[in-house]
């Protein structure tokens, strides 16, 4: 309780309720359908898989998050700790413990989103070879440039329109039309961004590790919300129990992930990725070794607790050894 009315109700943590309730069931989802395609032994799933790993961990991490959060200090407090003062034994901050490993191992999400940006960008690489790489030949660009034309004349126009400008598209999915209609010209607006990233950069495309996660991460908003919505209709028609709450739930992710997509849309093309790597740079060549003076003293065995510093600015915090 707080001011009053339970904290879910106040509407800064019923967003957390909110994204945590509906990211849940997408998740599910995205497992479901990936899950689904292994089992068929038909199609090639690598893509799908990658981006059941990539995203489930990503996302997975922040629900539990989010859920620390809105829990507050029980959320750091272990389940053990809350059942012997009486309460219920939330176990939130095991979950962040366990679900950390999940975005380094069995590849790490850098890892995978270059994975899976390879193989985005290889039918670009096969199509183009020589004439995207400095110091070939003139004649074998010439014949790279010759290749290249005939693939990019198939593939180009089928990325100026589809079934997504079509306001009827997808119709037997009621409601949940509009965000099938978004996903088909997203993937077609992210095709072509993948397009202008090669040809800005060429073979110095697979260097562009920002741009390139983007792609993905936009690639995997995509993909779940393709999954949700196939589940949804599932469960609305299958008669099962969350067949009338399946709808609410979907809704409500689909209009997450796509703002969220358009947001990495918008940083495809506007970012600090030149900042940050110059950035990086000087640190790694000790430009700034001076901002850890201070922070603790290794000298010094812990344990160390955070306390607040008398003096003119009373919100500044250092850290204090416990004697």
């Amino acid at each position: 309780m707080q001011w009053g009315r339970p904290v879910g109700e106040h509407e800064a943590v019923a967003k957390k309720v909110s994204f945590i309730a509906a990211t849940t069931y997408a998740l599910e989802a995205v497992v479901e359908l990936s899950s689904q395609l292994a089992d068929d032994k038909r199609n090639d799933i690598r893509i799908e898989a990658a981006l059941a790993k990539l995203y489930c961990s990503e996302m997975g991490s922040r629900i539990v998050d989010e859920l620390v959060q809105i829990r507050g200090g029980r959320g750091y407090e272990t389940a053990e700790s809350l059942a012997a003062r009486g309460e219920r034994g939330v176990p939130a901050e095991q979950m962040v413990r366990d679900m950390r490993i999940n975005r380094i191992f069995e590849g790490s999400s850098e890892i995978m989103r270059l994975f899976i940006a390879r193989e985005a960008v290889d039918a670009h690489l096969s199509a183009a070879g020589d004439l995207i790489e400095p110091g070939v030949a003139a004649g074998e660009r010439a014949r790279a440039a010759a290749k290249a034309s005939g693939f990019y004349a198939k593939w180009l126009p089928t990325l100026v329109t589809g079934q997504g400008q079509r306001p009827g598209a997808y119709g037997e999915f009621g409601p949940l039309a509009e965000y099938l209609r978004y996903v088909e010209r997203a993937s077609r607006k992210l095709a072509r961004a993948t397009f202008y990233g090669m040809a800005r950069w060429q073979g110095r495309l697979e260097r562009k590790q920002g741009f390139l996660g983007r792609i993905v991460d936009i690639g995997a908003e995509l993909f779940a919300i393709s999954a949700t919505c196939v589940r949804a209709q599932y469960d609305a028609t299958s008669g099962t129990e969350r067949g009338p709450v399946a709808l609410e739930l979907a809704t409500v992710f689909c209009a997450q992930a796509r703002r969220r997509a358009e947001e990495l849309f918008a940083q495809l093309w506007a970012n600090t990725d030149a900042k940050d790597s110059a950035l990086a740079r000087h640190v790694l060549e000790g430009r700034h070794t001076w901002l850890e003076e201070g922070i603790l003293d290794p000298s010094i065995p812990g344990p160390w607790i955070a306390v607040a510093e008398p003096g003119p600015s009373k919100a500044a915090n250092v850290h204090r050894h416990i004697g």
